[in-house]
């Protein structure tokens, strides 16, 4: 190709993007979120969602896709037009499917635009109030007295609800009934109903039930306390030292939107995060702000799957 032609062409796409970006959004933006209402991700992406919406001046519609451990919502995100008006609200789970599902119908790396990550938060270690442990060591000699007789709930096979509670056996030797749902929303409901005893579920899932007595807290499994529940041990000063895990959520669009488009979605994620409003609203719930540039998430991304890999493999654990 001629040189001059060639700079034209990539001068007319540079203003095609740029002309795009000024343009969006002109119509609603769908905000796939791979977990049913209730637990922390629909949480999260309602509260920001919200106010993209009237800072965009656009309607923000939250389409729920729960079912194979977040995978349905990713494979339905990933291909969607690489527009700007169709993005995930990924969280660690993603990073854990890699690894977790011998198959997927997406890339975690290659399908996706990383956008930037928004947020972390602890799981809470919670009981059943009917539940004899108080402290996370009582909780420990009860499970050794009964030895596959105490069942944990989690948001889905391969959730960090999953792995956290996996984590937690491997290290203290306890022997817990693994059983899964569809998302934290219904995990936390057989909490409470009894259908469970034990769960580390999403602080923002939990914190209200523990307010209210439905649910006893025991421990954060973050290596530091959280604000939201300072009153809170962590597991590790709990009597298990190194133990650590935590849930990130982030957002992602479709491989191939726009660079001009994610630039702009990653500014206005940003100020809603940095916004006293939005701090605000979701530091009782445990969420911690926590962003940066699409090259950020997209090397924290691959960090995540390194990571819970060695989990995974270590547990023998399988989805599919």
């Amino acid at each position: 190709m001629d040189y001059r032609a060639g700079c034209c062409c990539a001068l007319l796409l540079a203003g095609a993007f740029s002309a795009a970006a000024q343009d969006y959004p002109s119509k609603p933006i769908r905000f796939v979120l791979p977990f049913p209402p209730g637990g922390g991700t629909d949480t999260l992406a309602r509260i920001v969602g919200q106010k993209l919406g009237q800072d965009f001046g656009q309607t923000i519609v939250m389409d729920n896709r729960p079912g194979a451990g977040a995978n349905i919502g990713a494979d339905i995100a990933a291909h969607a037009p690489a527009d700007g008006y169709t993005l995930l609200m990924g969280n660690v789970a993603h990073a854990v499917n890699v690894t977790l599902y011998r198959k997927l119908g997406y890339d975690l790396v290659k399908d996706f635009a990383p956008i930037t990550l928004l947020a972390s938060t602890p799981n809470i270690l919670v009981v059943h109030p009917s539940v004899a442990a108080k402290s996370v060591q009582e909780l420990i000699a009860l499970a050794k007295s009964k030895p596959g007789q105490l069942n944990y709930a989690s948001s889905g096979s391969g959730s960090s609800s999953h792995l956290a509670g996996e984590l937690f056996k491997t290290m203290t030797g306890v022997n817990l009934v693994h059983v899964p749902y569809k998302g934290g929303g219904p995990a936390v409901t057989s909490l409470i109903a009894g259908e469970t005893v034990v769960g580390f579920a999403t602080a923002p899932s939990v914190l209200p039930h523990v307010k209210s007595g439905k649910l006893r807290a025991l421990a954060v499994t973050s290596a530091k306390r959280s604000a939201a529940a300072a009153e809170l041990p962590t597991i590790a000063e709990s009597g298990v030292p190194g133990y650590e895990a935590n849930t990130w959520y982030g957002v992602l669009a479709p491989r191939g939107t726009p660079a001009a488009i994610i630039a702009r979605l990653n500014g206005e994620f940003i100020a809603i995060m940095q916004s006293p409003e939005i701090r605000e609203r979701i530091a009782p719930l445990g969420y911690e702000p926590d962003t940066g540039t699409p090259q950020q998430f997209a090397a924290y991304i691959k960090s995540e799957i390194a990571k819970w890999g060695k989990v995974v493999k270590a547990a023998g654990i399988h989805a599919d």
